[in-house]
């Protein structure tokens, strides 16, 4: 994924959850819950596993992670550590992929897209849960100004690691808006939801099928 991001999880593997349920006031849970409820039935490929945190509902799972602290701490049977870029996986394979939290430090979409699909099956749907700046202008520099601080002091405090949960802060401006990555590709974008505070967090639905789909946004 990224060679930027990867020392920094590795650093904050044995914390990483406590301190996402704290930078998330305790929604993260809901929001994986969310995305997983827009995944077809089957087998799942969580890319960026990292601990094994999210509830897939019995569902067979492959975990894969490019950080091996993190994989280490997931309970997942099949585990394997490798990039979205590259996923060991054969060809129309799963029922569905989904990501959470990750997007931002891949090395590249494009990359990672072009692999989803081919791992999927035909008609299955991948879900991608993340991070984003807010749509308007007024609301996205105050955002930003917020995570300026909130965030590298949240590392300090929680995890003695300010340093870390700035880069978090700098990622954020790396992607442009969901509704803008996911159009026109190869994936057919068919639904987009936002949520949490001035609607930061997305989840996105991208299904295997030659159709474009009208995106239907979701009011959050």
């Amino acid at each position: 994924m990224s060679e930027a991001s990867d020392p920094i999880f590795a650093r904050i593997a044995k914390r990483y959850d406590r301190i996402n349920r704290i930078l998330s006031m305790g929604q993260e849970r809901r929001w994986r819950s969310r995305g997983v409820d827009m995944l077809s039935a089957g087998s799942v490929l969580d890319l960026g596993c990292g601990t094994g945190d999210t509830d897939f509902g019995g569902r067979s799972v492959i975990g894969l992670d490019p950080v091996v602290e993190m994989v280490a701490l997931s309970a997942v049977p099949a585990r394997v550590v490798a990039v979205g870029e590259a996923i060991p996986v054969a060809d129309e394979s799963v029922d569905g992929v989904f990501s959470a939290f990750v997007f931002r430090n891949l090395t590249s979409v494009d990359e990672t897209l072009q692999e989803i699909e081919r791992v999927l099956k035909p008609g299955k749907a991948a879900v991608v849960v993340d991070l984003a700046r807010p749509v308007n202008r007024l609301l996205r520099l105050l955002h930003r100004l917020g995570t300026a601080v909130v965030l590298p002091l949240v590392g300090l405090l929680f995890a003695g690691a300010p340093k870390e949960y700035w880069y978090l802060h700098k990622s954020l401006d790396s992607l442009p808006p969901p509704e803008e990555m996911y159009e026109g590709r190869d994936l057919a974008l068919e639904q987009v939801w936002r949520s949490g505070l001035f609607g930061f967090v997305y989840g996105v639905r991208l299904r295997k099928d030659p159709q474009r789909l009208a995106v239907d946004p979701e009011a959050a």
